[in-house]
């Protein structure tokens, strides 16, 4: 290990490694759990936000004990599988009418807010888990959906907003800050992971429409749920199925692709792991992008 590594945004070294040790030695009975939340706040560890970090703080954990840097107790329970066991007969058999016509008829567009406490949610999770070729796991950390429908309710499209990508080099380097800025200002950035338009909808420049109307209202969005701005936005679209069309009409900059390489290649370096091209696109919420995400 380097003499300092940044691991989930924080600068890690030989007296980080120590501090955490200790509490390990000194506590041995504690759970994995109480052990990640104490650490966080030891540290001060919190969002932009203001919640703890105690998630992140455990992920690092987990990374150093991968590494042997650290041995943690064992678990004391299967770690929890993400998302939601969507069956087959949550799903439509008969897919609706097709929606064709000029974008006009559907304008103004209805655009709805949903989260684990907002109506609609249920459904937002059932198209995206159902149409989207990701399809869709519980959301972990800051994150936003928005159901699009058209101005007679009828529903549209799905887009999901979260966490940035922890690294990302073609972007950094757009942006053109340090890492130590980076580590600070990751939390400003909100990664556009899933976009779907529902796939009996067929509305010419729809897409870029709607990307157009979000980037006017998300920052207001996420400072109402998370009580702090966001700068910047990004997306990764996979070269092999998509040409990214909607986000060039919408005035998103193309800025570089991905490697094709994973997390365990770069870990492992073998370089049979490989993983889908993508593009990378980002988008300044405003025009001091730049400065706001270096300070």
């Amino acid at each position: 290990m380097q003499e300092v590594e940044i691991l989930q945004g924080r600068k890690i070294s030989s007296v980080e490694i120590a501090e955490i040790k200790a509490l390990i030695e000194t506590n041995p009975l504690w759970s994995r759990r109480r052990l990640s939340r104490v650490l966080a706040q030891s540290w001060q560890w919190h969002a932009a936000s203001g919640q703890l970090k105690d998630m992140a703080a455990r992920t690092l954990l987990l990374k150093l004990h991968e590494r042997k840097l650290i041995v943690l107790p064992p678990r004391r329970r299967a770690p929890a599988v993400r998302g939601r066991p969507w069956s087959p007969e949550l799903f439509d058999s008969v897919p609706p009418e097709p929606i064709v016509g000029d974008l006009s008829s559907l304008r103004p567009l209805q655009i709805r807010v949903v989260g684990p406490r907002q109506p609609d949610y249920h459904l937002f999770q059932r198209y995206l888990a159902q149409h989207h070729y990701l399809s869709y796991r519980a959301t972990v950390g800051e994150n936003l959906g928005y159901l699009i429908r058209s101005c007679a309710g009828v529903d549209l499209a799905c887009l999901l907003f979260g966490a940035a990508a922890w690294q990302c080099a073609p972007r950094d380097r757009w942006i053109g800050w340090s890492a130590e800025q980076g580590a600070r200002g990751l939390a400003f950035i909100a990664n556009n992971s899933r976009f779907l338009i529902l796939p009996w909808v067929r509305v010419e420049h729809l897409a870029s429409h709607i990307l157009s109307q979000i980037v006017q209202r998300i920052d207001a969005d996420w400072q109402r749920r998370y009580h702090h701005p966001i700068y910047w936005l990004e997306s990764f679209v996979q070269q092999d199925r998509f040409r990214g069309t909607c986000y060039k009409a919408a005035n998103w900059i193309h800025v570089g692709q991905t490697t094709g390489r994973t997390r365990q290649s770069r870990r492992y370096r073998d370089n049979r792991v490989h993983a889908p091209l993508k593009d990378i696109y980002l988008y300044a919420l405003s025009s001091d992008g730049h400065t706001d995400l270096c300070r």
